[in-house]
């Protein structure tokens, strides 16, 4: 887990994502929509991928992807941040983190 959190603590908004999933492509989409600029790290093109989703996993992440950071902690994956945006929820955590600013 190691490895992941060091990722997760560089930027203020990380994704952990495949290019193959389309609900990565949707979360990413979501937060960049909102002006957010989001580190992505690919598993399936990371050198370290295998690693990573393992690690993921051990988090609790089930599907290891998306897995999305916010102000370095764990949100959680694609229900996780739609349950978020639709409570209303979403952008003032991007906003309280310096992910996006007014």
């Amino acid at each position: 887990m190691a490895t992941v959190i060091a990722l997760a603590n560089e930027r203020s908004v990380v994704i952990f994502s495949k290019t193959s999933c389309c609900m990565c492509h949707t979360i990413k989409t979501l937060i960049t929509s909102f002006g957010a600029n989001p580190t992505v790290y690919e598993l399936d093109e990371h050198p370290r991928g295998q690693q990573l989703e393992k690690e993921l996993k051990g988090m609790g992440c089930k599907p290891s992807v998306p897995a999305v950071f916010i102000g370095q902690q764990l949100i959680g994956g694609a229900n996780e941040i739609m349950t978020l945006h639709l409570k209303g929820q979403l952008v003032p955590l991007l906003l309280s983190s310096n992910a996006i600013w007014v």
